[in-house]
């Protein structure tokens, strides 16, 4: 699963609405690959990271055709070349995509694609099949709970010295693009008190 990506993570990764992306995927304007071990989830190719932040950051709103074009051209871009030269949309309107999104959107997703298969394990085995941090128990969502309770990722190290820091930070952007579906557990209504 290399390079793909759920709506949540381009979402993200690209720091716009998850509504953006449904919006892109809805208007057929960014095109899912079906993803086999990841159930009926729908998986975003490469180019929809720097899609959606372009589209965002754009002064004006483009048509239907001119999202669509300019997805395509993003599709025929390399890795290292999709956000690293301007774009040319239309004869004459050229996008600075550097200057808008930064010249190296696309890969920060590549790094965290390969991130998140190098450090994130999802086996029935190991905590029921919540994911975990490779070769411990630890799950993303517990490393992700550290962060929001006011720990630091230097505070986690500090506790499992065997862990990198890009390993946290990538189990903390997993665990926030992929939330627990079902009832919480404990009592949520004491914090509403």
């Amino acid at each position: 699963m290399a390079n793909e990506f759920s709506a949540r993570e381009v979402a993200e990764l690209a720091n716009v609405p998850v509504r953006a992306v449904d919006k892109a995927i809805e208007e057929k304007v960014l095109t899912g690959i079906r993803a086999g071990m990841r159930g009926r989830r729908r998986m975003l190719p490469l180019h929809a990271v720097p899609y959606a932040a372009i589209v965002a950051r754009l002064p004006v709103t483009l048509s239907l055709a001119a999202k669509r074009d300019l997805a395509r051209a993003l599709g025929k871009r390399s890795a290292a070349r999709m956000t690293a030269d301007p774009l040319e949309i239309a004869p004459a309107v050229t996008v600075d995509v550097p200057a808008l999104v930064g010249p190296d959107l696309a890969e920060r997703a590549v790094r965290y694609s390969k991130a998140r298969e190098d450090y994130i394990e999802i086996n029935p085995d190991i905590m029921g099949g919540t994911p975990v941090l490779r070769g411990t128990r630890m799950t993303v969502y517990s490393v992700l709970g550290r962060l929001d309770g006011g720990d630091s990722i230097a505070d986690v190290l500090g506790d499992n010295p065997h862990l990198t820091r890009e390993a946290l930070e990538t189990a903390a952007l997993y665990a926030r693009t992929h939330p627990l579906v079902g009832r919480p557990s404990g009592r949520p209504w004491a914090k509403a008190a």
